[in-house]
């Protein structure tokens, strides 16, 4: 088997003909460190994901508070996920450069210490500035990690890792909705961010002690042609810019429907409080469930077979949330979660392992496109439900996803193409 199929070097294959487990150091399931390491990481997900999204469900008391309409009060989740699009590609050059546990350690410290500033902003001007700037702040944690999971973790075990960490985002931002949803019934929007704030400087605190030193990390250059080069050869390979397109396309339903299901749900038909609200969101933990077997899909079913089960599933959902009934309306947000983290733990895996060199500015494309997709989610999913209600937002929702299967049909076509003189040879 050849090095690029196994994901082993050539010169450990020259030297060593017969690999046994012990002749590469890096991480697997059941060794040393590995439980510390996904520990780690999953803390780091759990901080990322509770403030990046703190306030999205809290928009309708947000929207009170402020006199605004939900597409103003959706900046304030715009804002954090475009601050990190735009930050996550300077952040890995900087990882690449410093060493990945370092920058996703600064990058926590200065998002934990924003977060505790949010809770006095003064207007929505200056809370949309806070968001921005915490947004930014967390840039350096995604692309990083999934490069330190890269260079750390053995390949056969990457997309469970990579799962494993996305499990973690998926509680993050389960466990800050339901919290902020209680909390903001009995003491308000302010009082609920600043207990989000404080648990990720507990996370954040677990995270440093916990994360094992990186033992196959090689400094990179910050040279700005050096990086610009990395960036073009990743543009240039057809199969990473269509996984950075689903990743996009995946948030774009996602950033949509969670925006503005508060909205929803607090309206008629279903006049839901505040605090049952933020509990809807314990259907992330179906999000948890099905990032961490992403692995498992892919082995039964391949990528493109798993990114069209995640497709499909997504729609289901998105149809069943139409209904006027609160039970199929939830399992509705069950299957769109599922769906959704799936296809995410999917893409982001094979981004991590179709790089071979710049993984960090590869995870970083990445997540630009991901946390782009969640920009335009939350400001169009608001602005059509603004218009159309809740048909609207699901309108464009469906839309995504069929840019997902379409995105997916044709690579199967490309990769039919490329095997075919490989066959006749």
């Amino acid at each position: 088997m050849s090095p690029a199929s196994t994901g082993a070097s050539s010169t450990l294959d020259a030297a060593s003909p017969v690999i046994t487990p012990s002749s590469d150091s890096r991480l697997t399931p059941g060794g040393p460190g590995y439980r510390r390491m996904s520990f780690a990481l999953f803390l780091a997900g759990v901080a990322t994901f509770a403030l990046l999204y703190s306030t999205q469900a809290l928009l309708p008391l947000i929207s009170d508070n402020f006199g605004v309409t939900a597409s103003e009060a959706s900046w304030t989740v715009a804002a954090a996920t475009g601050g990190l699009a735009l930050f996550v590609l300077p952040m890995s050059a900087l990882s690449e450069r410093f060493g990945r546990r370092t920058v996703m350690t600064a990058s926590l410290a200065v998002a934990v210490a924003v977060g505790l500033l949010v809770p006095f902003a003064p207007s929505i001007g200056a809370l949309v500035a806070l968001r921005a700037v915490q947004g930014a702040a967390l840039a350096g944690l995604p692309a990083s990690a999934q490069a330190y999971l890269a260079e750390e973790v053995r390949p056969r075990a990457l997309v469970t890792a990579i799962g494993l960490f996305v499990a973690g985002n998926s509680v993050g931002g389960m466990s800050g909705r339901v919290i902020t949803g209680w909390v903001a019934q009995m003491w308000g929007w302010r009082a609920s961010v600043g207990v989000i704030g404080v648990i990720a400087v507990g996370c954040a605190v677990a995270f440093r002690l916990l994360l094992p030193a990186p033992r196959h990390f090689k400094a990179g250059s910050l040279r700005p042609r050096v990086l610009l080069g990395t960036v073009r050869t990743h543009l240039s390979d057809p199969l990473l810019r269509r996984l950075y397109a689903i990743g996009a396309l995946f948030m774009t339903v996602f950033g949509g429907v969670y925006t503005v299901i508060g909205y929803r749900l607090t309206g008629a038909p279903f006049g839901l409080p505040q605090g049952i609200v933020g509990s809807i969101f314990l259907v992330y933990l179906v999000g948890t469930v099905s990032a961490s077997t992403a692995g498992r899909l892919v082995g039964r079913l391949g990528r493109r077979g798993a990114l069209y089960l995640a497709g499909g599933t997504t729609t289901a959902g998105l149809l069943l949330s139409l209904a006027a009934s609160l039970p199929l309306v939830l399992l509705g947000l069950v299957l769109i979660t599922a769906g959704f983290f799936a296809g995410h733990a999917v893409a982001s895996s094979a981004v991590s392992k179709t790089a071979t060199q710049g993984r960090a500015q590869a995870s970083a494309l990445y997540q630009s496109a991901y946390y782009i997709g969640s920009s335009v989610g939350s400001t169009v999913g608001a602005l059509a439900f603004h218009a159309n209600g809740w048909t609207g937002t699901v309108s464009v929702g469906l839309l995504a996803v069929l840019g997902v299967v379409t995105i997916t049909v044709l690579g199967s076509r490309a990769a039919r193409v490329a095997a075919r003189p490989v066959a006749a040879h």
